[in-house]
């Protein structure tokens, strides 16, 4: 559905986004993970013909962004972090604008208007001014026109911002109902999101994708944690570590101990060192890596701007 390739954009010599590459296929629902300022909007932004590239390629359903901007759009839902609506219009009178503007044919604009309707759980509230509605149920009519025109692919920004918890609660619920019909991005700074809804994380810090993992591959990685009794020079053992743990990182964790990234199953390969150089080992453990730990272990390497 996506393929992004070499990807970069800069504003006035800064770089917002720097050699990003991607590929999404059809029907995954995928979590742009990122602190604020990160690039993840500047990417929708690309992909939905909004914002031209400095270098790079995008394709939506095959189609090159740059090349037939319209024609992607009419594959794409979006709803930016701010649904834009007129707050003067009803539900329903919104809703058939957009159809309008969208081309949709008149023979066809009363049942699409519905259907997305019932899809959102907006029945209840056609006949009322969008001015009156809470921000969720705004966010609903938000929703209900990105996908007015059934799209191939729904992109979605911040789609819970400033919600309380049972809106977001709601609005999760209907993220997941939308994702059997339709390839979902859904881009947010909230670890929590991801993990509710999204099968995928891409994370993005300062411009560049810094980790891409279907997030069953991510809660089944395990970091190894060593501690020892006696003291030696913590570069020597760092280093000796390292090689034993096939070049993966090595960081210090406290007096004498250390954290080996993604280092689960190598107890035999640490224990079977510490043997041979007589050092006291007194912890040797494997701990579970949550999305939140790899997510501030980037942010904090990375240095999101």
């Amino acid at each position: 559905m996506i393929e992004v390739e070499r990807l970069c954009k800069s504003y006035d010599g800064v770089d917002a986004l720097r050699d990003v590459s991607f590929k999404v296929g059809r029907g995954e629902v995928i979590g742009l993970l990122g602190p604020n300022g990160a690039g993840k909007t500047t990417l929708m932004k690309i992909l939905t013909g909004y914002l031209h590239p400095s270098s790079g390629t995008a394709k939506v359903a095959g189609t090159d962004v740059m090349a037939d901007p319209h024609g992607v759009q009419k594959r794409i839902g979006y709803l930016p972090e701010n649904a834009p609506l007129y707050p003067e219009l009803t539900v329903q009178s919104q809703l058939m604008t957009i159809a309008r503007l969208r081309g949709i044919p008149e023979t066809s604009r009363v049942k699409l208007v519905s259907d997305a309707v019932r899809a959102v759980g907006l029945e209840e509230r056609l006949t009322r001014p969008i001015a009156t509605l809470s921000k969720g149920y705004r966010q609903r009519v938000g929703i209900a026109q990105a996908i007015l025109h059934r799209p191939d692919l729904l992109i979605l920004d911040e789609p819970t911002n400033g919600l309380d918890p049972t809106q977001i609660i709601e609005v999760r619920s209907l993220i997941r109902e939308l994702a059997k019909h339709s390839t979902v991005i859904l881009s947010t700074h909230i670890l929590s999101e991801v993990e509710a809804t999204c099968d995928r994380a891409i994370i993005i810090i300062a411009g560049e994708i810094k980790a891409d993992s279907r997030l069953a591959d991510l809660s089944g990685a395990s970091d190894l944690l060593v501690r020892f009794e006696d003291d030696v020079p913590e570069e020597e053992r760092r280093r000796l570590l390292a090689e034993a743990a096939d070049g993966r990182r090595v960081v210090t964790a406290g007096k004498r101990a250390f954290r080996i990234t993604g280092g689960g199953g190598l107890g035999a390969a640490v224990y079977d060192l510490a043997r041979s150089r007589d050092w006291r080992l007194c912890e040797l453990k494997e701990e579970s890596v949550s999305l939140e730990a790899v997510f501030n272990r980037l942010t904090a390497a990375g240095g999101a701007k």
